[in-house]
């Protein structure tokens, strides 16, 4: 256990969920933070495990007085992570909570009572636009943003400087597109200092001229050694509407796709070779069956939610044949990293070389919604044709949610401090909900030089 330290400032991760900021800062310093506070045990349970030494708080934030937390120690450094969901466009039109939007005033809090030198908040992008609530529970749009003004002048009054930015993880090395909000405030006089982007788009100028880094890509997450059970086999049949956006993104990331991403499977044997060609698919059951919610492995991944693994693998297995042998079922072509209990799947198609029209499956069926021909699903790679006649599709299990999200591999995932399993629900929750360790490691060596180490149990999985 780390010794009380009068003299040095502390770090305090408050909101701390599963660990994400925490995760990142350590990154960056080395150093466990020093007090951490979240009202949810399960969330409190893998904190814990993966920051023993700690100081842990498993209570509301207000509950929670920062004269008495820090026993008399300066605070460096002071995180904050409210709530998004009631600030978030994914709410819809749905009511809002205002308790629950107003739990970032207690970052004031903080300053007020114990002045913390740094002060760092992240939410989605939608936090600029806080303002009042009207009796119906949804945001007075003509009132949009003046409870944010208030609250930044908060920290004005009280001497600290504000500025803020929308940052995306995959610009400083996570393999997912998720942007959020994050701002700063300082009261020591220093100036805020937000980090140069290590990544970029891979087509872009800087990248080419190697003053960048490509940003890393989905496909760095999967695992391409699990199996992918067909979807024609499932004892419960998928429901129409994803059966339709596998349907429009095979035809979108493989079929149409001149370029499609292949990924290499161990296969042996004489007279045959096999391809694997993928992408992920989204189960957002609220959006349009006929809006392509996918991207292809050569992208960053999207944004992981907390409400529940949203992507599904779909793999196209590419089987090329020759003499009398029109191919077979290949059970488990894809080894993949997937997230179990969630939303996010795998799905293979099987293809396999096209020489005439009485090759292949027919999908009529099950994928409706493209028209079938004698030449459906007909896919060229290296001049070579190929038709599709299989499906698989399998979730993504937690452990490829997790590196997807820029978390260490050896972060503890699935069971607590005491060794007790941690549920998978559980277990994708507290991804969704986490903060991308890459942003707050790259804030904080920016604007807390003074605070880093480049020795670190946490190894940043950053690609070449």
């Amino acid at each position: 256990m780390r010794q009380l330290d009068l003299f040095r400032e502390i770090i305090v991760d408050n909101f701390a969920g599963g660990g994400g900021a925490s995760t990142g800062i350590e990154m960056a310093t080395g150093l466990s933070v020093d007090i951490a506070i979240n009202h949810d045990p399960a969330a409190i349970a893998m904190h814990r495990a993966n920051h023993p030494d700690t100081e842990h708080y498993c209570e509301s934030v207000w509950d929670v007085d920062p004269i008495k937390a820090v026993k008399g120690r300066k605070v460096g450094l002071a995180w904050f992570s409210p709530d998004c969901k009631h600030f978030s466009k994914a709410k819809g039109g749905k009511p809002v909570d205002k308790n629950i939007r107003g739990l970032a005033w207690v970052a004031v809090r903080w300053a007020a009572k114990v002045r913390p030198r740094v002060i760092m908040l992240e939410n989605v992008e939608e936090f600029q636009d806080w303002g009042p609530v009207g009796k119906d529970g949804k945001p007075i749009e003509s009132k949009k943003g003046i409870t944010f003004n208030r609250f930044i002048k908060s920290f004005e009054k009280l001497g600290y400087v504000v500025d803020w930015r929308e940052l995306k993880a995959c610009d400083y090395g996570a393999p997912t597109i998720r942007k959020r909000f994050f701002l700063i405030a300082r009261c020591d006089g220093r100036p805020i200092a937000w980090p140069e982007p290590t990544h970029g788009e891979p087509e872009s100028l800087p990248v080419k001229m190697g003053k960048l880094k490509p940003w890393r890509i989905s496909a760095e997450i999967i695992d391409w050694s699990l199996p992918c059970p067909s979807i024609f086999e499932r004892k419960k049949p998928l429901v129409e509407k994803t059966m339709r956006r596998i349907a429009l993104g095979l035809k979108k990331f493989v079929i149409d796709n001149p370029k499609p991403f292949i990924a290499p499977v161990e296969y042996s044997g004489n007279d045959n070779s096999k391809l694997v060609s993928a992408f992920l698919t989204s189960y957002y059951t609220e959006t349009s069956s006929r809006e392509v919610r996918g991207l292809s492995l050569n992208e960053p991944l999207h944004t992981i939610t907390a409400g529940g693994n949203r992507f599904g693998l779909v793999t196209s297995h590419l089987i090329k044949f020759r003499g009398n042998n029109i191919g077979h079922r290949m059970d488990e072509p894809l080894h993949t990293i997937t997230a179990g209990g969630n939303h996010l799947g795998e799905v293979r198609a099987f293809l396999m070389a096209y020489y005439g029209s009485s090759i292949g499956q027919d999908l009529k069926e099950p994928l409706h919604t493209i028209t079938t021909r004698d030449r459906f699903g007909l896919v060229t790679v290296h001049g070579q044709e190929y038709q599709i006649t299989d499906i698989g599709m399998r979730m993504l299990k937690p452990w490829e949610l997790y590196p997807g999200q820029g978390f260490p591999d050896n972060y503890i995932i699935d069971r607590d401090d005491k060794g007790n399993p941690y549920p998978v629900k559980e277990q994708v929750a507290r991804c969704g909900n986490s903060v991308s360790p890459m942003l707050p490691d790259a804030l904080v060596r920016a604007n807390l030089p003074e605070f880093c180490s480049n020795e670190s149990r946490y190894k940043r999985a950053v690609a070449n």
